[in-house]
């Protein structure tokens, strides 16, 4: 029941092969790429594994519609969806036999979904690295999970076995992002990676609620400079291209000055590389490990 974070320029096939390799559900990013970019993809990961696995489709991408037509033709196993309503696809989406779970950062929006036929939800708190809502995960999880009447998947600010355990009192599973920033088979730059290994508790900040889109990174000349402009009212307009790249620039060139590196609150407790494997393997064990002992607590 883990399920890998569909992060942008960074959940591609090596990781998400590994992942669900793993036995977790490996998610591909289709982010903003075209059509073609994703096909690839989807080969190259069924060329490295025959388990089931998923593509996260950004519903701002301005390819949104040819991708949502590629998981179609590809018959891809399941669709998680982020940054939107995915309403206007999961018709089709449905109707080719794909599983469909939406992230969603508000009851509001499970309800919607559950209507709509989705599979399931991933129910995303604040704590999360990239676009975020305003909620927390111990307050929005249990509230989607009264809300609807399929199962719900935790995430944010889920690192460890602790952190799966405290999901399974309601959700069905968890999905994580931030600890998979390390893995072996992650293909990102060097240097996310040592900003998320040497991250602390308060290492992230938000910005961009003003424009409606808030995003969680770690702190950087970037988000200081992102967060002072912010602040001084310039407009939506100019911080969108003030954005425009930066992830890119700390995933795959290593920008220190430059880049947006997403990260979740969680990072803290990141602190060693592992396999894709080994990070399953420790969540799943770390959780039953825990709720082995869970029965000294009740009376």
């Amino acid at each position: 029941p883990v399920f890998q974070g569909g992060m942008a320029w960074i959940a591609d096939a090596s990781l998400a092969s590994a992942v669900s390799e793993a036995g977790g559900l490996g998610i591909i990013a289709a982010m903003n790429a075209d059509a073609n970019w994703l096909r690839d993809q989807i080969h190259e990961l069924r060329a490295r594994t025959d388990k089931p696995f998923g593509v996260n489709v950004m519903l701002m991408s301005p390819f949104a519609d040819e991708v949502a037509r590629v998981v179609i033709d590809e018959r891809v196993p399941v669709v998680v969806t982020g940054a939107g309503n995915p309403t206007k696809y999961m018709k089709a989406w449905n109707e080719a036999g794909i599983k469909v779970i939406p992230v969603v950062a508000s009851v509001a929006l499970a309800r919607l979904v559950a209507r709509r036929g989705a599979t399931a939800v991933v129910a995303e708190g604040t704590e999360s690295g990239g676009h975020i809502g305003e909620t927390s995960t111990m307050a929005l999880v249990p509230q989607v999970v009264d809300a609807v009447d399929i199962p719900v998947v935790a995430a944010g600010g889920i690192a460890d076995g602790r952190g799966v355990a405290a999901a399974f009192m309601g959700a069905a599973g968890v999905q994580v992002g931030t600890r998979f920033l390390i893995a072996d088979e992650c293909t990102v730059s060097e240097q996310y990676k040592e900003m998320v290994l040497k991250a602390n508790d308060t290492s992230t900040r938000a910005t961009g609620r003003s424009t409606g889109h808030p995003v969680r990174a770690l702190k950087s000349p970037f988000t200081n400079a992102y967060a002072k402009s912010e602040a001084a009212g310039v407009s939506v307009e100019e911080l969108g291209a003030m954005g425009t790249g930066a992830l890119r620039k700390a995933a795959k060139d290593g920008n220190y000055e430059e880049g947006s590196f997403l990260c979740g609150q969680i990072a803290g407790m990141v602190n060693e590389r592992q396999s894709a494997r080994e990070i399953v393997d420790d969540l799943v064990d770390g959780a039953e490990h825990v709720l082995k002992g869970a029965c000294a607590w009740v009376a």
